[in-house]
């Protein structure tokens, strides 16, 4: 059981300002509880304060108590904590101790005194559970994302803890794995484990979750049974800042580019050692368009982002852009890339700074510029704080300033929505609707049906390194969007 009496914590850093206020909450054992809301909402403080994060690693004053199975957690080491609660974090690397997936697995058990031959049982038993034993003895570095979040999810499960917290797990999985995570917490719930996950995503977890906490501003506002949530409107859950529980319906539409000159990637190829990993003949997509860009963790939809961007060598192929043609080297001269992961691209001290530093100039002009976009952003009250210290949304946010700022043509966005409530979500699409009316191509990374329905105008989807469709949204093409967003 996981109890919070009267519990506030307030952090002691500008970065973290949003605290919580007067929270009383049980959990039961074998309980799905999901914790929603907002971004800045309080949630993750919550998922912090239970498995001891707060105030131990983030410092700030904590009034209340805390029971983790009857015991103050005040009175337990983080270690102690550790072999009760196993948290997977919404960026798998930063929980990562291992380059080897396998040995990544086995971390935590061999941190604990957990036997060689107990080991090997775990990892064979919980990668079987996660559908993920062609994961194993695989470099950590050359995993998706959705593939690292695997590997988190079963270093943790290693541990064999009674209750689990997981903070946005789905946020950068495809339909395939967030089906695969559906199945785990199913799995888990069956084993009577305590399960609670703060996320956006909900529909996903509408047939296993016992309870929604909704969150505003640091409170609970309403602590909901499933079915009562499942009676609210989609329109209310979008005016409370929330997805939608719905499947998204995708339709055919009138065909926005119809009317544009087109440009090509053609003979396109990268390999990693001696295995071919991106082959396509030729990628066609009109100027000016939002192309969304789907496939399966591991497709190769990164792989060709960093492509285009010149952050692979050894890449072949040509553009053909505005009647010239440009060779692979000199690609990253028209592109700008917004990673998956944005702690990649984040140098300076200050966010002001950081957007700046993709202009040409470091001016007053490019000063008044880069405020202007961190407003439109809803990042101004943050222009001197250090970008590593904000949340993940909000590094999404001042990544996505960098890449309006850098003036490039070709803008490349991986997973932009990752994180992000709705309200988040629809501010980055009429950001990215606003480049398009400037004449800028944005190539859209997403596993985000919302977000690839309410912005994108053009799709080309990837399966093992090669193109398998691209197109308008015509009829046949909205279906296979449809079947594959499908759980």
């Amino acid at each position: 059981m996981v109890v919070l009496e009267n519990v506030s914590f307030s952090y002691n850093t500008v970065e973290h300002s949003a605290g919580v206020y007067d929270i009383n909450l049980e959990i039961l054992p074998g309980q799905v509880v999901i914790l929603c809301g907002a971004s800045g909402c309080g949630k993750t403080t919550i998922t912090r304060l239970i498995n001891g994060l707060s105030p131990a690693y983030y410092p700030g004053e904590l009034k209340g108590r805390i029971l983790i199975e009857g015991i103050d957690s005040s009175e337990l080491t983080l270690y102690e904590l550790s072999q009760k609660i196993g948290s997977v974090f919404q960026n798998p690397r930063s929980q990562f101790f291992s380059v080897d997936s396998t040995g990544e697995i086995a971390f935590g058990c061999e941190n604990t005194g957990v036997s060689r031959e107990e080991i090997y049982k775990r990892i064979g038993r919980i990668t079987k559970d996660l559908n993920m034993e062609y994961l194993l003895d695989r470099d950590i570095f050359a995993l998706s994302g959705g593939e690292k979040q695997k590997i988190a999810c079963a270093s943790v499960a290693a541990m064999l803890p009674e209750i689990f917290i997981l903070d946005e797990p789905s946020s950068n999985l495809d339909l395939r794995t967030i089906s695969d995570l559906k199945e785990v917490i199913r799995n888990w719930k069956k084993q009577g484990k305590t399960v609670i996950i703060a996320e956006h995503r909900l529909y996903y977890l509408m047939e296993l979750a016992d309870r929604v906490i909704y969150m505003k501003d640091g409170r609970i506002v309403n602590d909901f049974s499933i079915n009562e949530f499942k009676k609210i409107e989609e329109t209310q859950l979008h005016q409370m800042g929330l997805r939608s529980v719905y499947p998204v319906k995708f339709e055919e539409r009138n065909d926005e580019n119809s009317n544009k000159n087109n440009f090509s990637f053609n003979n396109i190829s990268f390999s990693y050692g001696k295995r071919k990993f991106i082959d396509i003949p030729d990628i066609t997509v009109p100027y000016g368009a939002i192309v969304g860009v789907l496939g399966y963790n591991g497709a190769g939809k990164s792989t060709l982002a960093k492509m285009i961007c010149g952050l692979e060598k050894r890449v072949k192929g040509s553009l053909n852009y505005k009647s010239g043609i440009i060779m692979a080297k000199d690609w990253k001269n028209l592109s700008y890339m917004v990673m998956q992961d944005v702690n990649h691209q984040l140098f300076t001290e200050s966010v002001l700074d950081e957007v700046i530093l993709s202009m040409e100039e470091d001016d007053e002009i490019s000063k008044k510029n880069a405020k202007k976009i961190l407003k439109e952003l809803n990042l101004d009250m943050f222009c001197d704080v250090h970008p590593l210290s904000l949340s993940g949304g909000q590094k999404q946010r001042v990544a996505i300033g960098s890449a309006i700022a850098s003036d490039k043509e070709i803008l490349i966005f991986d997973e932009p929505t990752s994180g992000l409530d709705y309200e988040h979500m629809l501010e980055v699409s009429e950001i990215i609707k606003h480049l398009k009316a400037e004449g800028r191509t944005s190539f859209i990374i997403t596993h985000d049906p919302e977000f690839l329905k309410e912005c994108c105008d053009y799709l080309i989807f990837l399966e093992n390194g090669k193109l398998l469709w691209s197109g308008a949204w015509t009829k046949e093409n909205a279906e296979k969007v449809s079947k594959f967003f499908e759980i």
